[in-house]
């Protein structure tokens, strides 16, 4: 996503006994103007384009991000960060739509919701329930939305900060914003419970000499 600006992805691969899970932290392309959100869609193909983590290929070890999706092993992945997508919606509507707490009416605008639909970027990704308002843009130390003063840099809210997963044996425990007010962004946290396949080392150690027993007999 290029060497300078405050863009980008840092992505870890690793395993907990033979399970492997993937976690892609991001920082998507900004914007709310008509198209950005192509930009942020770009953005996406990119990091899966160029994120590599065996440059010399290692039996059973994933080079790439969808490479964790496959059954060799039971895979997961997590995808995080402030992905930037907005609301398709004004200014006025939204703010209309957070005083009411109407989160289905926002979120049916929600440019991110649209991109899990068949053939788009997030295609197959799941995100648990949003209840909460939207994290972006707060006023730094305050309680309240960037106002409409030229000033301010004013912004339509919007869910910018997001947590995705991707695969079979997750379970979404708790999602839901932090109230800290460091930023002009309101954190977002989830927990999950997830399957792992672990060998039993006796039941491995028995299967390797049934094994080497049928190799010897057949030679």
């Amino acid at each position: 996503m290029g060497y300078i600006g405050n863009k980008g992805s840092i992505s870890v691969s690793m395993s907990i006994h033979q399970t492997q899970f993937c976690f892609v932290c991001c920082h998507l392309a900004a914007g709310e103007k008509e198209g950005d959100e192509l930009k942020r869609n770009s953005n996406v193909e990119e990091i899966i384009r160029r994120t590599v983590f065996n440059p010399v290929p290692v039996l059973g070890m994933p080079m790439r991000i969808h490479d964790h999706e496959y059954v060799v092993h039971f895979r997961r992945i997590i995808w995080l960060g402030d992905l930037n997508y907005r609301i398709n919606l004004s200014y006025e509507k939204a703010h209309e739509l957070i005083s009411k707490q109407d989160w289905a009416g926002l979120l049916e605008e929600d440019q991110l919701k649209r991109e899990f639909g068949e053939g788009c970027k997030f295609d197959g990704w799941v995100e648990g329930l949003i209840s909460f308002p939207p994290t972006y843009k707060y006023e730094f130390d305050s309680e309240n939305y960037v106002s409409d003063e030229p000033k301010s840099g004013r912004r339509t809210p919007a869910w910018c900060d997001r947590i995705l997963s991707y695969g079979k044996g997750i379970r979404l425990l708790s999602y839901k914003r932090g109230e800290l007010t460091l930023s002009d962004h309101r954190p977002v946290s989830a927990v999950y419970v997830v399957e792992v396949e672990a060998f039993r080392r006796r039941k491995f150690q028995r299967a390797l000499t049934f094994t080497d027993a049928q190799v010897q007999h057949h030679q």
